[in-house]
């Protein structure tokens, strides 16, 4: 038998069984989907597989029997019954208010030609084309028609720069969904995936019937690779490779299952590539999620390690997006931890891996600064004054990149507060991938950072002053506080040296005012 090919950007169901392309087998989860229910929901991030899942779930309907063999769900579906399959995808362009009625109708008049039916263009909008086009389709077949639909939320998506064309876009998709509730007799099966979850009020009042499997544990497998997957379907493709290493930078996506999830798509270009390096971050651009984390005065410091509830993580809304529920549905940060209290179910989030720990945070970076240099340097920069211990440079380093930042994040409420600057610093050091816990918490109080780097731990405490003069008495009131709290106390009993480390910060920004002082600590 030939080596099986890596199916690379290939989103086709039969492509990938008839050629030769590896494919993990989710018909077993597909099987318990249709036989669970008619009409779903499924939020996953982007290049995670939805595709090719929808692509499936068509070929399994229509009765494609040959690329089903081998496959779990071969000998438990009835393969004398067929049905009509409509399978819509917004994978186009969305920059003006006509862009969504032409890509429904080139959609619709697709699938009335591959199906023998008289073009329904003339005759209405598209809501009425579908529904008429799920009429016919069931009296012509005698079966009910299945509806899969593929980035429902992308003519949403991409319009949330201009907050009218983005309301628009929902308003019409609202419309044009609602028609599916009211053609239900013609309606075998709905399949409906995205990446962001909107509210069933804004967008699927018409459509209030499908069930949202995005957070349900029997489903959390649905897309994605799981740590079996990769030691078996893949198995040929792992000599050479660090598998650990494949797990700290790839693992870690969690929707409530109990397996932990890579993306596909970094999976399939490591083995290609042979080589590891942030294939999914590379292929997006987060611009809008800085942007909001901009005007809501939001550092990623604040959202690691964050404790939400459900409504908080799928808060998603032209008028309201939550910097929780962006960066969990876009899959920056994932489900580490599940808490219950009484009747409410809280997630904690964090990174799902050094993948986007590295690579957010580095973008972010870039994103704060106006020059043309790399802000990764000044970062490596500050790590390295920091082991030697070279506190005065360290000071001098963070001042200058504070200069760099633009006005509108230095003039920020937030950069009135100690948090501003620390997360600035916390993100340096994820950046590059340096040791580092926000709110470090000891017997007596927390520390705002703890850094151990170098074979060192450095505690660290900002403060803020008003003017100048105001410098001297933070760096004492910080140093102060840590001795007393007795901040380094879990630390001491270690090898490494421990430091602690104030950091006076000033409150007026534009004066870039920064000092810091440190001592070492003694048990």
């Amino acid at each position: 038998m030939t080596h099986q090919r890596l199916p690379i950007g290939i989103q086709d169901f039969e492509t990938i069984r008839s050629e030769n392309f590896y494919y993990v087998d989710k018909t077993p989860i597909i099987r318990r989907l249709v036989d669970d229910g008619r009409h779903y929901f499924l939020s996953r991030p982007r290049r995670f597989g939805k595709s090719l899942l929808v692509d499936t779930i068509k070929a399994l309907f229509a009765g494609q029997e040959k690329l089903f063999r081998g496959l779990s769900i071969y000998e438990h579906w009835d393969w004398s019954t067929t049905h009509p399959v409509v399978r819509l995808s917004f994978d186009g362009k969305y920059d003006t208010h006509d862009d969504i009625a032409h890509n429904i109708n080139n959609q619709l008049d697709l699938i009335e030609h591959a199906a023998g039916l008289k073009s329904s263009r003339t005759s209405g909008a598209p809501p009425e084309r579908l529904q008429t086009l799920l009429y016919h389709l069931h009296r012509k077949t005698g079966q009910r028609v299945v509806i899969l639909v593929d980035e429902y939320d992308k003519p949403i998506l991409d319009a949330l720069g201009d907050k009218e064309l983005a309301k628009a876009n929902r308003d019409y998709l609202r419309g044009f969904y609602g028609i599916i509730k009211g053609s239900a007799e013609h309606v075998r099966f709905v399949f409906v995936t995205g990446v962001s979850m909107f509210s069933r009020v804004s967008l699927f009042s018409g459509l209030n019937n499908l069930k949202d499997i995005s957070l349900d544990p029997r489903f959390a497998t649905i897309c994605g690779y799981t740590d079996t997957d990769i030691d078996t379907v893949f198995h040929s493709e792992l000599e050479g490779l660090d598998r650990d290493a494949i797990r700290r930078w790839y693992n870690g996506y969690n929707w409530r299952g109990e397996a932990q999830l890579y993306n596909p798509f970094d999976v399939l270009l490591l083995f290609d590539n042979r080589e590891f390096r942030p294939y999914w971050f590379e292929t997006g651009s987060p611009t809008f999620l800085f942007e909001t984390l901009k005007k809501k005065s939001v550092g990623l410091r604040e959202l690691e390690n964050r404790l939400a509830d459900r409504s908080l993580v799928s808060k998603f809304d032209v008028d309201e997006i939550s910097a929780e529920a962006l960066l969990f549905q876009s899959g920056y940060l994932t489900i580490v931890e599940e808490q219950r209290e009484a009747h409410r179910i809280f997630y904690r989030l964090d990174y799902p891996n050094r993948e986007v720990q590295l690579s957010l945070n580095d973008e972010l970076l870039a994103h704060l600064d106006t020059r043309d240099r790399v802000p990764l340097e000044e970062a490596k920069n500050l790590q390295t004054y920091l082991e030697t211990q070279n506190f005065d440079a360290f000071a001098s380093q963070f001042r200058a990149w504070l200069a760099s930042i633009p006005y509108q994040w230095n003039n920020s409420d937030l950069a009135r507060y100690e948090a501003w600057y620390a997360s600035l610093l916390h993100m340096c050091f994820r950046a590059v991938d340096v040791d580092v816990c926000a709110e470090e918490s000891s017997s007596h109080g927390r520390a705002d950072m703890v850094v151990q780097t170098g074979g060192q731990v450095f505690v660290l405490e900002f403060k803020m002053f008003e003017n100048a003069k105001g410098a001297d008495v933070a760096l004492k009131a910080a140093l102060q506080q840590m001795r007393d709290r007795g901040y380094a106390e879990k630390y001491l009993n270690r090898k490494e040296p421990v430091h602690l480390v104030a950091i006076a910060c000033g409150r007026d920004s534009r004066q870039n005012l920064l000092e810091v002082r440190a001592e070492r600590a003694i048990s």
